[in-house]
């Protein structure tokens, strides 16, 4: 279909810090890519995004901080945006959830579905602090870990060990606000039926999207809607957040997931009063762009709800990309593991490009990958300045030292293969990167810029102009050749500042700085142009457009990881001033004995197979199993698991796990088990799960 609009959204950051490395690489850095390289085509672009300001996280913030919530969001909204602002995130508006725009607008959503009959009323019981007089959400309540005896674990997760949990599971649970021991109590929400939108959704996604949308995409989706589909609520008790619009809903504030996907809608409303022909008019192409996290909330939820207001477009693609480590860990905000954006910019001054380049060449599009500062250090200096800069800066140096400053002529007659071939080279480069930006393939796409300044410093090297002026006898002639040659190289040049745009703006504003050409050149219909220098144009001298990364540079950030690790330990020290026992780390596990050797023939006898986990349920009068359904692509089998204190079921699903899929059943609280799942424990206890590094086809054998 041919587009009229595109219609781009970055996942709304929440407000509750800053954003860090790997917040850009997952969805904010590919979406101002594609945003620039569709401006660049001349589209008729809108590229929305704001602070997500409501929520659990906001009040978490304020409670340890000591402030209100609207402190703590007006306090991250504004160094969220200047950090974005900063590395060149060019949205066309970064409003806020927190702005009256956006409470209508998500209000006068939910009444539309109101009155339309779509939610489902129902009570249910759930957490109250009565010293308090409010229902608590799963980390307002603390309690002693039922895995590794922590004493202040979440009732959502324990950040001593890691494991998932839920408040029913905590060992004498106590409210985080007050220390009152929690009561349950009878609550009423507003619950939205997917279970209804499960067909629609299937045909869809599961027969509409399969080729199109990404492998990680597509097989999350599927598994959910393959597990089956249940109404989810769509309300809260807070006193935080967009009031719900009913006569009999006092306290209670619209779920977080349900207004903050209508803030790209409120978004657009405060950016242009013809909002509607980007949100309703079929020709516009929305794209959502975030991390894997989000992929159920922008694929299955967000759809869900706008086919049942009706009138608008729907989602064409939803690039989602993994997660980036940092030094080969998990980013981890509360242990302060993580390369924050506001302060790479103050510690590498103008070095946004450096940053933007190397979170794109190892960004994570299929896998998780991992940011380390050694190899920052190595992109940067022997890709950036070594391979880009140096063909730039070797051109316009010998063009000022050979040619008086100015863009030498071509004398077409006289042009070799070598040189025709770069030519060609540069119009193709442009078909390349099209196909990979086209297909959100932006690692990709970036390479082939890199790949044609290689090219670029072998034509250099191999016609050696500096060499040419070195013969005075054969000088008319050779000044010919070395025209040709920098001439070549000084087109080459304009284009690379056309295909680099989208990538490294900073980069390309400098280079046509450098060419004295306006910014107009930069419009993408001018790649693989061989005339976008004129004759005889003088040009500026040439400027760095890369410096070299130190190493005690990258010493000092590596040191500065490890002292933001220890100082956040030391915080959280002190302010849960936890007993004498649990301030003890857990004893580590003695490592498990080695086995017996096995001969291949042993091995061999192992049916290991990849399974997709499709439904996952808590076993009856059995704390530590759980039923699994898992797709093993020829067959659905029961598996029961022994990892109930470990994982929810709800998270599980769609995990792909290892299985030995040829031990003999077992009955296990009177369930058929017909298979194992392979589990790593470390050492505090944790499981984790042994899964392939990427989306794997169900049922594929494990060699």
């Amino acid at each position: 279909m041919d587009y009229k609009r595109y219609l781009i959204t970055a996942a709304l950051p929440y407000a509750n810090g800053p954003v860090h490395i790997g917040h850009l690489a997952g969805c904010y850095l590919p979406a101002d890519i594609y945003s620039r390289y569709q401006r660049a085509r001349k589209k008729d672009v809108k590229f929305v995004c704001g602070s997500d300001e409501h929520g659990v996280p906001i009040t978490i913030r304020a409670m340890k901080e000591g402030t209100t919530p609207q402190d703590v969001v007006d306090k991250y909204h504004a160094v969220i945006k200047d950090s974005f602002e900063g590395m060149g995130i060019s949205f066309d508006i970064y409003s806020r959830t927190s702005n009256q725009i956006h409470h209508e607008t998500s209000q006068a959503f939910f009444t539309k579905l109101y009155n339309d009959g779509v939610f489902e009323v129902r009570e249910s019981e759930q957490y109250y602090d009565e010293a308090k007089d409010m229902f608590l959400a799963d980390r307002y309540i603390v309690g002693t870990c039922p895995v590794c005896g922590n004493e202040n674990a979440y009732g959502d997760q324990c950040e001593k060990c890691g494991s998932s949990l839920s408040p029913e599971q905590l060992i004498n649970p106590r409210s985080a606000l007050s220390s009152a021991v929690p009561v349950k109590r009878k609550t009423k929400h507003w619950y939205f039926p997917l279970n209804k939108y499960e067909p629609w959704l299937h045909e869809w996604i599961v027969a509409g999207k399969k080729d199109e949308w990404k492998p990680n995409v597509y097989g999350q989706c599927k598994s959910w809607i393959d597990s089956g589909l249940h109404p989810r609520a769509m309300t809260r008790d807070s006193n935080w957040g967009v009031s719900v619009p009913l006569p009999d809903a006092k306290g209670k504030v619209l779920y977080v997931w349900f207004d903050a996907p209508i803030g790209y809608i409120s978004a657009t409303k405060e950016l242009t009063a013809q909002w509607s022909d980007y949100w309703c008019k079929e020709d516009t192409r929305l794209v959502h762009f975030i991390g894997k996290d989000n992929i159920v909330f922008h694929c299955i939820i967000f759809p869900a709800m706008l086919k049942a207001h009706g009138g608008f477009v729907l989602p064409d693609n939803v690039p989602a990309n993994e997660f980036l480590n940092i030094e080969g860990e998990k980013v981890s905000t509360s242990r302060n593991w993580a390369v924050w954006v506001d302060e790479y910019i103050k510690d590498f001054p103008d070095q946004q490009d450096t940053l933007r380049y190397v979170l794109c060449a190892n960004a994570p599009e299929t896998k998780d990958n991992d940011f380390t500062w050694k190899d920052f250090q190595d992109r940067t200096n022997n890709e950036l300045v070594s391979v880009f800069g140096n063909f730039v800066n070797r051109t316009f140096v010998l063009m000022h030292k050979l040619c008086g400053g100015r863009v030498p002529p071509v004398h077409n007659g006289l042009l070799t293969d070598a040189d025709k071939a770069m030519a060609d080279e540069i119009v193709l480069a442009r078909q390349k990167i099209e196909n990979c930006l086209d297909n959100y393939k932006f690692r990709d796409g970036l390479y082939e810029v890199i790949d044609l300044a290689r090219k670029g410093n072998k034509y250099l090297q191999d016609n050696a102009p500096w060499s040419l002026s070195k013969t005075p006898e054969l000088q008319v002639e050779n000044q010919k050749r070395i025209d040709i040659c920098l001439h070549v190289c000084l087109q080459l040049t304009a284009n690379l500042a056309i295909y680099v745009n989208p990538f490294m703006p900073f980069t390309s504003a400098k280079m046509i700085r450098m060419m004295k050409v306006v910014e107009r050149m930069l419009e993408w219909e001018n790649g693989g142009r061989m005339d976008l220098l004129k004759v005889n144009y003088p040009l500026r001298a040439p400027e760095l457009l890369f410096r070299k990364i130190e190493d005690t540079e990258v010493a000092a950030q590596v040191e500065k990881l490890k002292n933001n690790l220890k100082n956040a330990s030391q915080v959280k020290m002190e302010n849960n001033t936890p007993s004498p026992e649990s301030t003890t780390a857990p004893a580590p596990a003695e490592a498990p004995a080695k086995k017996a050797e096995i001969s291949i023939d042993d091995f061999s006898k192992m049916d290991l197979r990849v399974g997709t986990i499709l439904k996952a349920e808590k076993v009856e009068k059995a704390d530590k199993l759980l039923k699994l359904e898992l797709d093993m692509g020829d067959e659905t089998r029961t598996v029961v698991s022994g990892i109930a204190l470990h994982f929810k079921p709800e998270e599980i699903i769609g995990k792909q796990v290892t299985v030995v899929a040829n031990l003999a059943p077992r009955k296990m609280k009177g369930i058929e088990s017909r298979g194992m799942i392979l589990m790593a424990q470390n050492p505090d206890g944790r499981l984790i799960f042994v899964s392939p590094l990427d989306m794997a086809a169900p049922g594929s054998e494990v060699r």
